[in-house]
């Protein structure tokens, strides 16, 4: 059975995260991320994937499955959830299992929609290698909270590439792979997290 970690009110629109390849769901980034949205009115429900979870019983840390490994196990919980109004996302790689999932969940109604924090367009270091093929055709509501410095896809990497117009974005100033900025640029991580989860919020609640 999964194990949930739970933001927000009952009964509001959920918003499904899963973690990043690294960093479990209760790490800094999640913890405070998922506290935000759920006081802008979401239910944010997080989860972790089988070989995440098994690190805490093992103490090993195995290398994360190719995210196409993982859609199913993400399929599963998204069917287990009892909720009128659900949305798919997560941190870097649980964001880009639900974005290779979430057009036939859109479609045949599972999800309303996607949100990812952080997504990685490419490896670090590699811009050539593309993780974009997917949403070719996307029509799946999408909102995107992208560090406007990620080294896994960078602002202006990004508006240069031909993505569909459900794709909409919210850029973090500065910000990371985790949204937050360098102390030089005036502001904080809180600060960037905050104005990320209003902008989730006004995506799933508006």
């Amino acid at each position: 059975m999964t194990d949930f970690l739970f933001d927000g009110p009952e009964g509001a629109p959920v918003l499904l995260v899963a973690h990043g390849s690294g960093a479990p769901m209760d790490s800094v980034f999640m913890n405070e991320f998922s506290a935000l949205a759920g006081a802008q009115g979401l239910c944010v429900m997080r989860f972790e994937f089988a070989y995440m979870a098994g690190r805490r019983t093992t103490g090993k840390k195995p290398p994360p499955p190719k995210a196409e490994k993982l859609i199913a196990e993400f399929m599963t919980v998204l069917k287990s959830i009892q909720a009128n109004e659900i949305y798919i996302g997560g941190k870097s790689l649980g964001g880009r299992v639900a974005s290779m999932m979430a057009q036939e969940s859109f479609d045949k109604g599972l999800a309303k929609g996607l949100v990812c924090l952080g997504y990685p367009f490419h490896p670090p270091g590699k811009p050539d290698k593309l993780r974009t093929a997917h949403f070719e055709n996307f029509t799946c509501p999408t909102l995107i909270c992208q560090g406007e410095n990620d080294p896994f896809g960078k602002r202006v990497e990004i508006e240069t590439y031909s993505l569909p117009k459900s794709i909409r974005f919210h850029w973090a100033p500065f910000g990371n792979h985790d949204m937050a900025p360098p102390k030089r640029s005036g502001l904080t991580a809180q600060d960037n997290w905050q104005s990320a989860a209003k902008a989730v919020a006004k995506f799933i609640l508006n």
